[in-house]
């Protein structure tokens, strides 16, 4: 065994026993090429990634390979996910020198760690002349080496960085009209998402066009969310058996998907799908919304209420193999019952993609319609697909597994607990909250230090350990106890909250152009020191911190929050109009800023009822807080037992309302 056997990352793990001499990325290795002068080879990737095994298995098993590296490089293995302050100095370098990125990702590097070139997945032909053509480069030609890296770290260093605006913005709804327009040029009318292949769920797309379709009341952007929401409950990249979504589908019709299944693709979906269903009142969504969360609860929660981070795609060195079915082995299972499921599920004698004679389960046909055809009542169908797919059900958990990575991570945790928030926000269902407030006493308990400082990766009873964690994890996070004290008006939440915003503000903001570093000031120290500005699958680290201190502000009518957010928001508007999607999160501050915030201040006896019922209104943009104690600005001197709400916005506030519908009536009329 290599030395990644001592490692606690089970993507490491997967390669320990791999020919290649891998390092962790640490002090040992990078010491050891620079006293050897030799190539660095960084490869990066997660436990849960398809063509990592295949990779692994084509060239990182194979001797003949692994002599080839030994001999000329030092090969550091990178989980991606441990380590994304590394990953995302060498993404940056790969998508400057190729104009695309992905994992396996693979970047060879000068002794200094400053990469000279880089790729995704290669074959093993493929890689071994590269691995020869690489060191015959640096032995015969290092002065070219060291000034073509020289070159490709300032663009590194460069890559998503903005400039300080010191101009005082003024927002309009033509800016945010102008950013749709563009960005409509780019949706799918007939399958939903964006118009290509693959199709990414981007929950935080979604979001912000729901939201703005809702506001200026936009019917045709309207049906485009709707038609995208469906088509992906619909499609094979939703788990119709066990619930929960895989990451990607490989087509532009939502049908075959990269079958891994990561923690936070789900947590934004459930509050993605929560809100669709306040906003629309899709019986579909609530469907989606409770399966998912099942199935979190059920295959990707630790016994303390931590979740884990990704089940793989793979089971049996085979890709799907858990999830898919051949039409005899759904016969065998269901018998009479499987032309039913067949016809529902689209199940074929040939398989319904292309692996031999199997299937991947999708629906087309509304419940009614099918019905209809069938000659049954909805109700007879739906009852006889439920106890198909029990069945079904019960028949693949006797399978072997896809591997689960079990890593529990701060950033990812924040996600599913925000998410949980919004399904209790929404459904106001006991298990909801009950799993939230687990997972958050959990995060508090084992995820952030004696120093009130968070640590990324949960290592039980490591509260003495140097905190290690990036903005990520601090702006998810924060968003997550944010949430969670909308719907219990539990101060508590709200206080680790706004500590950890000033953690955040200490380390990791910086004071020269006002965007927040991804890495502390007191972490290590890499070729480049970076900024997340982008949103992507996850919303990026600084819109998520910019959204968080403008609520913080608010809250606590503390300015030095709101500056920095505003602040936030004006470096990066530039760069808005042009790809939307790009910058959806940005956008949904955006459309804050413009429309405004109503906080919505309730108090007495019956608060929490009071807040349940207010919540059967769709009305995104608002802030909850509320209780009998006076521990905020906007409660002082207005507790009491009698229950009461106010509504108010731009610091001014309307008369005390005495039920949910007088309160939303004054919303409606502002």
């Amino acid at each position: 065994m290599n030395r990644l056997a001592n490692s606690a990352s089970p993507y490491l793990l997967q390669h320990a026993n791999n020919p290649v001499d891998w390092y962790p990325w640490g002090t040992e290795a990078l010491q050891r090429a620079k006293d050897e002068n030799k190539l660095i080879l960084v490869s990066i990737g997660y436990s849960a990634c398809h063509w990592c095994h295949v990779m692994e298995h084509e060239s990182f098993e194979d001797a003949e390979v692994a002599a080839l590296m030994n001999e000329h490089f030092v090969c550091i293995k990178v989980d991606r996910e441990e380590r994304p302050d590394v990953d995302q100095i060498y993404m940056s370098a790969v998508q400057l020198m190729t104009n695309r990125g992905g994992w396996p990702l693979n970047c060879i590097c000068l002794p200094d760690q400053r990469p000279i070139y880089g790729g995704t997945y290669y074959q093993k032909h493929d890689w071994m002349n590269i691995l020869m053509s690489l060191a015959d480069f640096y032995y015969n030609r290092p002065n070219e080496a060291i000034e073509y890296a020289v070159r490709l770290t300032e663009g590194i260093q460069q890559y998503e960085t903005v400039k300080l605006i010191t101009e005082e913005p003024e927002y309009d709804l033509n800016d945010l009209q102008t950013i749709v327009a563009n960005w409509k040029k780019y949706l799918d009318a007939t399958e939903g998402g964006m118009g290509r292949a693959p199709k990414f769920p981007m929950p935080n797309n979604w979001l912000f066009l729901m939201r703005y379709a809702h506001h200026i009341k936009d019917d045709s952007l309207a049906q485009l969310v709707k038609l995208t929401l469906h088509k992906m409950a619909f499609g094979g990249i939703y788990d119709h058996i066990g619930g929960g979504f895989a990451r990607y589908s490989v087509d532009g019709r939502w049908h075959v998907p990269h079958f891994e299944k990561m923690l936070y693709d789900n947590a934004q979906l459930v509050g993605l799908y929560a809100e669709a269903y306040a906003w629309s009142n899709n019986e579909l969504y609530k469907e989606v919304v409770e399966q998912t969360i099942a199935f979190t609860k059920r295959e990707l929660t630790s016994p303390d209420y931590g979740f884990y981070s990704a089940l793989d795609a793979d089971s049996e060195g085979v890709e799907g193999k858990f999830y898919t079915f051949t039409k005899p082995e759904i016969e065998e299972i269901l018998g009479d019952d499987a032309d039913l499921f067949c016809i529902y599920y689209h199940v074929v004698d040939d398989g319904n993609w292309e692996e031999e004679h199997t299937n991947v389960f999708y629906r087309k046909e509304q419940d009614a319609l099918l019905a209809k055809t069938l000659g049954l009542t909805t109700e007879e169908l739906q009852t006889a697909i439920a106890a198909a797919k029990l069945k079904v059900f019960k028949a693949r958990a006797t399978r072997v597994r896809p591997g689960l990575d079990n890593k529990i991570l701060a950033s990812w945790n924040g996600l599913m607990l925000k998410g949980l928030c919004e399904a209790y926000r929404v459904f106001d269902k006991e298990a909801y909250l009950q799993l939230a407030l687990n997972n958050a006493k959990f995060i508090r308990q084992n995820m952030i230090n004696a120093d009130g400082r968070l640590i990324r990766i949960c290592k039980i009873d490591a509260q003495d350990e140097k905190a290690v964690a990036f903005l990520d994890d601090y702006a998810n996070v924060i968003e997550a106890y944010l949430a969670l004290y909308e719907v219990t008006f539990d101060f508590q939440w709200l206080a680790v909250a706004r500590n950890l915003a000033d953690k955040a503000i200490q380390f990791y903001l910086n004071d020269v152009d006002g965007m927040f570093f991804y890495t502390a000031a007191d972490d290590e120290e890499l070729i480049a020191r970076k900024s997340e500005i982008m949103d992507g699958v996850i919303s990026s680290s600084n819109s998520v911190m910019a959204r968080n201190l403008k609520r913080l502000g608010m809250l606590f009518e503390a300015s030095r929050y709101e500056e920095i957010s505003a602040q936030l928001l004006c470096n990066v508007m530039p760069f808005m109009g042009k790809y939307g999607s790009s910058y959806s999160n940005w956008c949904l501050l955006l459309l804050e800023e413009i429309s405004g915030l109503y906080e919505v201040a309730i108090t007495g006896n019956d608060a929490d009822d009071m807040r349940a019922e207010m919540e059967q209104f769709y009305i995104p943009d608002k802030i909850m807080l509320g209780g009998n104690e006076e521990n905020l600005p906007l409660l002082q001197n207005r507790t009491g037992e009698d229950t009461r709400i106010f509504v108010c916005k731009d610091k001014t506030c309307g008369l005390p309302a005495l039920s949910a519908a007088e309160a939303v009536k004054q919303i409606w009329l502002s």
